[in-house]
């Protein structure tokens, strides 16, 4: 009879995540709203409180971030990450002043403490790297001289969550500097090692894992990633650093054919972890939070269009450029709420998981709309704002006569 209760609710909420997930293709708009709101549906205080299937979905989630790290390992080199980390380093740390900072400030005005203000850091800091991706494609902008820039924010995200992830895990187990200085060490000298590893024997590790058979390369691909995963949680780095680890010394056919065998699986088990998070949210923990974070998501999506602007603008990229890179970074959505997942589990703040929840619902939807018309919109004040521009002044010509001057341009976009 549990069984059969399980295969009937676990049945349900596939079925239930498709059929979002096909209302917001036709939308046009990133499904993680949706699946976080059926999470707070049938979750803690929700409509439909749902038992049976809910150790399997918490494993399923647990697998939903570890598949998330290692695609987006997978769209990396190790050469790549390097030179990104030389030539992008200052717009990273620009990034992190503008965007970690305010989270930090609002959990301390909040009385929450220091642990959870690292933690709503990382949740205000990391952009969402699969939404602004599908932002990018749809709106036809890949190909746009501001992409390279955004792209490398976001690697830098990524590579700043191998050192932030270790970092928050012992903090959240109560461990002391001495014991956090260790894991730390050990986290860095763990990423280190497979960084040098995937740049001098990339091509080798590669060819070992090779496979012309769809069916061996994939079960080698998730055997190795859940493996390495559960060694790197067992010497408390955290399981999602492992996946992404893997993603990166796997290069060329192996990474080009994985990303297609493991997309489906990706997208199943990442939808599967936005309900875990959604089903231990109760709904009505989130309006006392909403407003707090309106608050931080006006802020940092504010912020979030300054770092774009900045960093295009350092990048040589003209006005419209700009403004377009800044608007499309504002998305948050997988990773705030991997940080936040981490925070819940460990128990240390009850309202941060609700306000992780409002923020990143509001940001998500807010994302593609920044990213669609911050540079029209700036267009449009500018126009207002630019005064009206004079009558020509009348000279006397040749034979006596007034001729018009033509002033200069008072336009911006003249001068971009």
């Amino acid at each position: 009879m549990h069984s059969a209760l399980f295969l009937i609710e676990f049945g349900a909420i596939i079925l239930g995540l498709g059929l979002l997930g096909r209302i917001a293709g036709r939308l046009k708009f990133s499904p993680i709203p949706l699946y976080l709101l059926a999470g707070l549906a049938f979750g803690q205080g929700g409509l439909l409180p749902m038992g049976a299937s809910e150790e399997f979905v918490a494993i399923g989630a647990e697998i939903g971030v570890i598949l998330l790290l290692l695609m987006l390992g997978l769209e990396y080199t190790a050469s790549d990450l390097v030179s990104n980390l030389k030539t992008q380093y200052p717009a990273g740390l620009v990034d992190f002043g503008l965007n970690a900072v305010p989270g930090a400030i609002a959990a301390l005005i909040m009385g929450w403490g220091p642990v959870a203000a690292v933690v709503l850091a990382g949740v205000t800091w990391i952009s969402s790297s699969g939404v602004i991706a599908k932002v990018m494609g749809d709106l036809g902008r890949l190909g746009n001289r501001e992409t390279p820039v955004i792209l490398s924010i976001l690697v830098l995200e990524d590579l700043a969550m191998a050192v932030y992830l270790p970092i928050i895990t012992a903090l959240l187990a109560g461990a002391g500097l001495a014991a956090g200085s260790v894991t730390l060490a050990i986290a860095l000298g763990v990423a280190g090692a497979v960084l040098f590893l995937a740049v001098r024997f990339g091509r080798v590790i590669s060819r070992f894992v090779s496979s012309d058979d769809p069916e061996k390369l994939l079960l080698v691909v998730l055997g190795l990633t859940l493996l390495v995963a559960g060694i790197a949680q067992q010497l408390q780095v955290s399981a999602a650093v492992g996946a992404f680890l893997v993603g990166i010394a796997l290069s060329g056919e192996v990474a080009e054919g994985t990303h297609t065998l493991l997309s489906p699986l990706r997208d199943l088990f990442a939808a599967v972890f936005f309900v875990f998070f959604g089903l231990h949210t109760d709904p009505a923990s989130i309006p006392p939070v909403l407003l707090p974070a309106l608050a931080l998501a006006v802020v940092t999506a504010l912020t979030k269009v300054a770092t774009g602007y900045w960093a295009a603008k350092r990048a040589g990229i003209g006005t419209k450029g700009r403004w377009r890179a800044g608007g499309t970074l504002v998305a948050r959505g997988e990773f705030s709420i991997v940080i936040a997942g981490l925070a819940v589990t460990a128990g240390i703040e009850p309202a941060l998981g609700p306000l992780a929840t409002a923020y990143v619902l509001l940001l998500v939807i807010l994302g593609p709309l920044t990213a669609r018309y911050t540079e029209p919109a700036v267009a449009w004040i500018n126009s207002r704002r630019a005064p009206a521009r004079p009558a020509p002044a009348a000279v006397p010509s040749s034979s006596g006569l007034p001729e018009a001057v033509e002033q200069p341009s008072q336009d911006p976009a003249a001068h971009s």
